[in-house]
């Protein structure tokens, strides 16, 4: 048997969302914040730092070659990555700490993806027309010249910005003016070519197609969040029992019939950059940018309604405010156990970087013994250990070290290639050095087993000094 009703479909077709313009202040906000996020990013591989003559000087550099972060006057080593995973550990509880708080305000103001929306959506505006004038273009089914110009406008300009934005990528890992010439004159590394390729085509399809989709289907943020918020979380809301019932007050309305403030204008509806009416409550989709409160304050002031029929707003206030009584303090809301924890993680991660950064030191050293062979017994009858010994300058400069030892009196330290206890390490390197541990013939009964030692490295030019603790193996640790 047949059925006439045909399958419901699983997945329905993109619907384009044209945001029309609004202005407020929490546009005015947002658009602050896109010149502060934008101007960074592509300014920073351009400011410069002297570290000396030896280092680079590029403010914020990821030099992958040489393994190394630079960043202003802080430098990263490779065996201090627990730098980078704290300032990742700070990003995650900043999250939290501002979800917990006033919600998806990152998602709606500071996100990559918003920012280059937000750019793209104005770049689109700029060429083709406010909302209307956008609808009608896409509705067109006729392809004539003006729509053609209009659309290779727009991409060749969404093209330029994501060009923009690879390029400026690719500069924070390595020397921002040369890999300029060398793209240039195309004697850039294949690696950076391709780079910009991909950063250009995601930017142009994210930003220019795929939009609020980035939002709801490829980031887990929006279904992360509902367990950062609570009843007392601050974020975008409508008061539908101060605008409900919604529509506009007629003259063949009875005289018994009331209206709420909301009359219906769709003005919060045609402002959202994700499509959805923040009337019929929270939704996973909303980003909290605000610009529904821009449109709503707006229609409120032209009918000479207050402002706030949507708002940032607590749940929790919820029943006082049906009541008629004002809503609690916006700092109660704010300052609440859960947000006081995570400004206290995230204060304590920062305060142990930062002491972590301010007491190391500029020399280090690592001390591996050879284990193979563990010892060796010399043609005088002395005892001999080797150590591989790496030293790391950490300054701008070259700078000699000197290496002395501390344990049993009888050992004596020496350093291959060299006569004296002094080696020369360049700046901003580690050097590998091999070292000589030897006990003198006869010693031996009193070194049967391991015996605790200590190399030291002092810097000669500022008595800086490091140590590290091994051990000396004799005959006794062979047998």
């Amino acid at each position: 048997m047949s059925d006439s009703n045909p399958a419901p479909k699983l997945y329905a077709p993109r619907e384009p969302i044209f945001p029309r313009r609004v202005s407020g202040a929490f546009r005015n906000l947002k658009w602050y914040i896109m010149a502060v996020t934008l101007g960074i990013y592509y300014l920073t591989p351009w400011i410069r730092w002297d570290r000396g003559p030896a280092l680079p000087d590029q403010a914020v550099l990821l030099d992958l070659a040489n393994r190394r972060f630079y960043f202003f006057w802080i430098e990263i080593w490779p065996h201090e990555f627990y730098f980078v995973a704290g300032l990742l550990i700070m990003a995650g509880l900043g999250l939290f700490l501002f979800t917990s708080a006033l919600g998806r305000v990152w998602c709606g103001y500071a996100c990559p993806q918003t920012v280059w929306t937000d750019l793209f959506i104005l770049v689109e505006r700029w060429i083709e027309g406010d909302r209307n004038a956008r609808l009608r273009l896409h509705h067109q089914k006729k392809l004539d010249l003006r729509k053609i110009r209009l659309r290779i406008t727009k991409w060749v300009v969404w093209l330029l910005i994501g060009l923009a934005t690879g390029g400026a990528w690719v500069f924070y890992f390595a020397d921002a003016p040369t890999l300029m010439k060398d793209l240039v004159t195309g004697n850039a590394h294949p690696v950076a070519y391709s780079t910009v390729a991909i950063l250009t085509g995601t930017t142009f399809l994210f930003g220019g197609f795929a939009r609020e989709q980035i939002c709801i289907y490829a980031c887990p943020w929006p279904r992360i969040q509902a367990a950062m918020m609570d009843e007392d979380t601050l974020t975008v809301g409508y008061r539908e029992w101060r605008g409900e019932p919604r529509g506009k007050t007629r003259k063949t309305d009875a005289p018994d019939m009331q209206h709420g403030d909301c009359i219906d204008c769709m003005a919060c509806v045609n402002v959202c950059p994700m499509g959805i009416d923040i009337r019929d409550g929270q939704q996973m989709e909303c980003i909290t940018c605000a610009l529904c409160i821009d449109a709503c304050d707006d229609v409120m002031d032209r009918i000479g309604k207050p402002r706030g029929l949507i708002d940032y707003m607590a749940l929790s206030d919820e029943t006082a405010e049906r009541a008629g009584q004002p809503p609690k303090n916006i700092w109660s809301h704010i300052l609440r156990p859960r947000t006081i924890m995570y400004t206290a993680l995230w204060s304590g991660v920062g305060i142990a970087l930062l002491f972590a950064l301010f007491i190391r030191s500029d020399i280090e050293l690592t001390v591996a013994p050879v284990r193979n062979p563990t010892f060796v017994t010399l043609s005088d009858g002395s005892i001999r250990n080797t150590y591989d010994v790496r030293l790391r300058n950490k300054t701008g400069e070259p700078r000699p070290f000197t290496m002395s030892l501390k344990g049993e009196p009888a050992l004596t330290l020496s350093i291959e290639g060299q006569s004296g206890l002094v080696v020369e390490v360049p700046a901003d390197t580690s050097l590998l050095q091999r070292v000589y541990v030897v006990a003198p013939a006869g010693s031996d009964p009193a070194m049967a087993r391991s015996t605790p030692l200590r190399i030291w490295v002092t810097d000669a030019q500022n008595d800086e000094r490091a140590y590290r603790d091994s051990s000396f193996n004799g005959k006794g640790d062979a047998r």
